[in-house]
């Protein structure tokens, strides 16, 4: 059974592999548009790809020197403090974490950059495709996206499964009970997962940080000083600005989601290994349960995309996109059950198998209410956004005082649905007569459940920034006010999206913290042994002054490192403002329209300045649970994950919502919708607007810099101390 596992893990990889090479193909060989359009979109394509080459050889230097020193950590302590239940010696250890960390930092690097590149192709792409039909323009945009999508998580199905297979994990196939064995296994693999988190934390910080100072300074010199549309070629900071939508939303989120997916599958491969170890029947499926379900995933997530068949006609494309995510969900569902009772049907525990596939369809039901709560907090049709447009009446202070009391709000859902996700698959898992860490299992499910549809979901997000560009690329070539318009009506929709799964990632993050978390306090020996008591216990005491203490740094750590992304990306706009407002003066031609303005010096500006603060954020993140470890041991680490993980899933959810509501209380304004008590329209160039793009600017590093950010940091704090987890001890 263990080679059929293995052939529908790799066989959906391909199929994943495939598909995506199949949408590429037919995205890059589709109308390119007019000679302007494909002017401006050269533009875009050599700034993304300058900044994620210069991104990407300073995010190498850091990984091989942290690789480096892991490895000579582990081997020195492996040598003279032996971790307990391995046989495997320090120098062995030392090497294979390291080149697990190193697989693991290039395919989230390469994940990254395969989003981006794909999406920058697909920009041009759309907005020819404008020119004949919104059905074009959403069908060319999604499956844009789709590539990023399915080879992402393709690639850490498969990356994850061949580093398991590489080091020993063939023996689940067969019929052994060596324990050393398998913890040197479990402890060998968890290094794929922290290369993930190191390399997704900087290319988010970066590109977060880029997109973020480029976006600040378009608009507030564009659009609120120089009072020129948004996208207008007279905008010094506009390819900037354009280029930021690639290398934050794109290279970034795919950086994400590929570690999100990696260290998850770890995390359960872990807790599985752990009831492989315990249970009579010593039944492999434990251990590939996670990678089975990831899967399925994938076939259900390419059928999603294909259902999605718009009509010619101007309609809300959001509809059509739901149709695909709701498919997805529905074949998920179809999946999960299936290969819960094939899979646990033989592991010798009474109602596993039903248990376990409502855990895992509590993970499902999750991810909905993320994206049903994320829309009504962020879409312009209800209440929340619509609030923040109102007070835009009364002037910007206004509107961030709005957008801040949204932002507060939207905690309270989330913590109700993370919070009934985890007691619900706990306690049905725990259920289950005899089996230890069933309660811990079956979380680890329901993460599994709602990570299912990472590639439709990736999809979804990339459709934001691809959709972005292509108004842009229609806005600065001068189309037909039709063609801006179908262009528009995607914005919006590309907003939305990148909203709901911002949403969907924060809730996956807090769901597989706790996975990771529980996978921290078995390697750490914090769990009341299974031999002597049937339902392990934890052994954290908050009470204890080591772990209240080590809490308390956790949720400072979240605090100070969204001051210094938000800091980071003032300075750079500051850097923006100051050389946009340099060159309209210096050039009166620029407004004029009569010369270009200068957007490789708006680039560069762009680019240094992110790469330059994404280090000291970056550092904070990888060294706080490193000495936290080292000076307040076990118990202290986990302090700070706990109270760092509850601080962090807050944090992120009240930055992405304000931000995002902000962001739509604008496009809201301007699409007309905003009237004065006599009936008059406050659309674009009204006071009104004025203070909901100043809202809008102050959202800006919230949603696409600090709190996407904040995703990663969440799960690295896990990665990083179950791989340091013997130098706790």
């Amino acid at each position: 059974m263990f080679a059929v596992w293995l052939a529908i893990i790799y066989g959906a990889g391909l199929v994943g592999i495939i598909f995506a090479l199949f949408l590429a193909r037919q995205v890059l060989g589709s109308d390119r548009g007019t000679p302007e359009m494909q002017n401006i979109a050269s533009k875009i394509f050599q700034g993304a790809m300058a900044f994620l080459k210069r991104q990407y050889t300073t995010i190498a230097y850091l990984a091989v020197v942290a690789a480096v020193a892991l490895g000579v950590l582990l081997a020195v302590l492996q040598n003279s403090k032996p971790t307990s239940g391995t046989s495997i010696d320090g120098v062995g250890l030392g090497i294979k974490t390291s080149v697990a960390f190193l697989v693991g930092a290039l395919c989230s690097g390469l994940s990254g950059f395969i989003g981006m590149y794909i999406a920058v192709q697909a920009n041009l792409r759309t907005a020819a495709a404008a020119r004949r039909s919104l059905a074009d323009a959403l069908t060319m945009s999604l499956r844009g996206g789709a590539v990023s999508g399915f080879l992402v998580v393709a690639l850490s199905l498969m990356g994850v499964t061949t580093i398991l297979l590489a080091y020993g994990g063939t023996s689940f196939g067969s019929d052994f009970k060596d324990e050393a064995t398998v913890n040197n296994i479990l402890t060998s693999i968890v290094g794929f997962g922290f290369g993930a988190s190191f390399v997704a934390l900087f290319a988010q910080l970066g590109g977060g940080i880029y997109t973020k100072a480029a976006d600040v300074g378009a608009d507030l010199v564009g659009k609120v000083e120089a009072g020129i549309p948004e996208d207008d070629p007279r905008n010094p900071a506009v390819i900037a600005d354009l280029v930021g939508d690639n290398v934050g939303d794109c290279a970034g989120r795919g950086a994400d989601l590929f570690e999100s997916t990696a260290a998850e599958n770890i995390g359960a491969i872990i807790l599985g290994a752990v009831l492989y170890k315990v249970s009579p029947t010593h039944d492999a499926a434990w251990v590939m349960f996670p990678l089975v379900i990831m899967a399925l995933g994938i076939i259900a997530s390419l059928i999603g995309v294909l259902v999605v068949r718009p009509s010619k006609k101007m309609h809300d494309a959001m509809s059509d996109l739901n149709i695909g995510y709701y498919t997805t969900a529905f074949f998920c569902v179809i999946g999960l059950v299936g290969v819960s009772f094939w899979m646990f049907g033989s592991t010798g525990y009474a109602d596993a198998n039903w248990k376990f596939a409502l855990c895992g369809i509590f993970g499902i039901l999750t991810s909905f209410a993320f994206v049903l709560f994320t829309q009504y907090y962020t879409a312009g049709a209800w209440r929340p956004v619509r609030e923040i447009a109102e007070a835009s009446k009364t002037g910007p202070a206004t509107v961030v005082i709005a957008g801040t009391a949204v932002g507060f709000e939207t905690t309270a859902p989330s913590t109700l649905v993370i919070g009934a996700a985890l007691l619900g698959s706990y306690f049905v898992g725990d259920s289950i007569p005899g089996l230890p860490l069933g309660g811990i299992f079956g979380t680890a499910v329901a993460t599994m459940g709602m990570l299912m549809s990472a590639a439709y979901i990736l999809a979804m997000d990339t459709f934001g920034p691809i959709t972005d560009n292509a108004g842009g690329i229609t806005e600065m070539s001068d189309s037909p006010k039709e063609v801006r318009e179908i262009t528009d009506a995607l914005d919006s929709v590309g907003n939305t999206t990148k909203a709901l799964t911002k949403g969907y990632a924060v809730g996956s993050a807090a769901l597989a913290a706790f996975l990771l978390f529980s996978a921290y306090l078995e390697a750490a020996k914090l769990m009341s042994p299974s031999s002597t008591v049937q339902k392990p216990e934890p052994l954290v005491n908050l009470a204890n002054p080591v772990v209240f203490v080590g809490g308390f740094i956790g949720a400072a750590l979240i605090f100070l490192f969204s001051s210094m992304t938000v800091r980071a990306v003032g300075k750079a706009a500051g850097s923006m403002i100051e050389e946009v407002r340099r060159q309209f003066r210096s050039d009166p031609g620029i407004m004029a329209g009569t010369s270009e303005p200068d957007y490789a010096r708006c680039v560069d500006i762009s680019t240094r300045g992110a790469l330059k603060a994404m280090v000291m954020p970056g550092l904070l993140a990888v060294g706080t649970p490193i000495i936290v470890g080292l000076t307040l041991r076990a118990q202290g680490a986990a302090g700070m994950l706990m109270i760092g993980t509850i601080v962090g899933v807050l944090m992120a959810n009240y930055l992405n919502n304000a931000g995002g509501a902000w962001d739509n209380a604008k496009k809201y304004i301007e699409a007309g919708n905003l009237k004065d008590a006599t009936g008059k329209v406050l659309g674009k160039k009204s006071d009104a607007h004025a203070a909901a793009v100043v809202g809008d600017t102050v959202g800006d590093p919230f949603k696409d810099t600090s709190g996407p950010s904040l995703h990663v940091l969440i799960k690295l704090l896990s990665t990083i101390t179950l791989v340091l987890v013997p130098l706790f001890i």
